[in-house]
């Protein structure tokens, strides 16, 4: 039996994460979750996997008063009891803390209490599932810690992969969890790395490939959250339309796999059937395909290094069609240049491009940033830091530092 801790439980991933522990039931254990401030589903995830460590990342919901139908989800228990006590409570903090009453348990709210979920002495492996530079800390911990990180989080490799990798030079460490980095993991498996010659990490194209320029002029945030062939949240769903999102996984792949950045491609392949592949010194390729279903690179990385049975219906070639392949447009989606740049220069630049990409996303979804005024915030951002001087990545501290700087020089250049 594998104990896992979820964090951002109620997100795209660990929900999907959630769903595989269900079809695993006598293989897997939730002994944590962590969400941001979506409580109503944390609960009833608590309840149903009989989960007793909770963690709230939003702070300010610690005395915030809940609604009617909150506050009966919550003291319906996690005992299958539905009765209710004498007094209803006042806030979040007490309702927990009687969700909690009846048996050991822990609730926190804050990003240290979220972090305080990887060190859980009963736990084996922390998904790490959180949105955002936020992860990078969690990342860190539980490396630390000795656990397995099972690692959906991005920005914990592009911000921090020079304080991140030297920890987990053991294999089985770090899985990687999304469906690229997963698939270059799988076809390195019984490989000499120093046969490689190429990583070629596909890229759907997004809902815009083929358009200009001036086609995006006017994109609406509902517009780039179409994403034609997978199922994200909102941020991944706008990075992944502008190819950040291929950006920030070519650099992880700098780390994950420790190839250069001229040995690491990107290639358009608008079907999403292959999910990434290896290129040998001998001219042979490893491609790895499948269904576009996240929830199998989630089992891989929670069950390596075995397989369990397909947590979905297996791809279909006699329906598959065609396969079609191109090569990125840089010049009209340009975040993919400026990540690769930030993360050819290296240091302290991705920090800085990850914390500017961040804010833009958020202003366009908001509505008080354009589509294209994304990329502009982030090269100004960058070439902010660039006249300051790139530093060398030397701790956590130093990072949140510049991220907490690269971020107030993104909301100057909103556009």
């Amino acid at each position: 039996m594998k104990r896992i801790v979820v964090l951002g439980s109620t997100g795209s991933i660990g929900a999907q994460t959630l769903d595989v522990v269900r079809r695993h039931a006598d293989k897997l254990e939730v002994v944590g979750l962590a969400v941001g401030t979506r409580v109503g589903e944390l609960l009833a995830q608590a309840r149903e996997f009989g989960v007793r460590h909770l963690a709230v990342g939003d702070e300010r919901l610690a005395e915030q008063p809940i609604a009617d139908e909150l506050r009966n989800a919550i003291l319906s228990g996690s005992h299958g009891g539905t009765q209710q006590p004498a007094s209803a409570p006042s806030s979040l903090a007490e309702a927990v803390a009687r969700h909690n009453a009846g048996g050991e348990g822990s609730l926190g709210f804050g990003a240290d209490a979220v972090v305080d979920l990887v060190r859980l002495p009963e736990a084996d492996i922390v998904v790490n599932a959180l949105v955002g530079a936020a992860g990078l800390r969690a990342s860190y911990e539980t490396l630390a810690a000795g656990k397995v990180l099972a690692l959906a989080n991005k920005e914990s490799l592009v911000v921090g992969g020079d304080l991140i990798m030297p920890m987990a030079a053991e294999p089985g460490r770090l899985m990687p969890i999304d469906s690229e980095h997963g698939a270059i993991y799988q076809c390195l498996l019984g490989e000499d790395p120093r046969e490689v010659s190429r990583l070629w990490v596909t890229a759907s194209g997004g809902p815009f490939r083929g358009r200009t320029r001036a086609d995006l002029a006017d994109i609406t945030p509902a517009q780039a959250l179409a994403h034609p062939t997978w199922n994200m949240g909102a941020k991944i769903s706008i990075d992944s339309s502008t190819l950040m999102n291929k950006g920030l996984e070519v650099i992880e792949a700098h780390h994950l796999f420790a190839m250069s950045y001229d040995r690491i491609s990107v290639v358009v392949q608008p079907q999403s059937a292959i999910h990434s592949m290896v290129e040998y010194s001998d001219g042979s390729v490893k491609a790895h395909l499948g269904t576009t279903d996240m929830r199998i690179p989630i089992q891989f990385a929670l069950s390596y290094p075995e397989r369990w049975d397909a947590p979905v219906e297996p791809l279909d070639f006699t329906k598959l069609g065609t396969l079609e392949f191109a090569a990125p447009d840089t010049d009209t989606f340009r975040c993919l240049a400026l990540a690769r740049a930030a993360g050819e220069r290296g240091g302290t630049l991705p920090c800085v491009m990850n914390a500017a990409n961040e804010v833009a996303v958020a202003a366009f979804l908001a509505e008080e940033g354009s589509y294209l005024g994304i990329a502009a915030c982030v090269e100004a951002v960058m070439d902010a830091h660039e006249r300051q001087g790139v530093q060398r990545v030397e701790s956590l501290d130093q990072l949140e530092e510049l991220d907490a700087w690269a971020r107030a020089e993104a909301r100057r250049n909103v556009r």
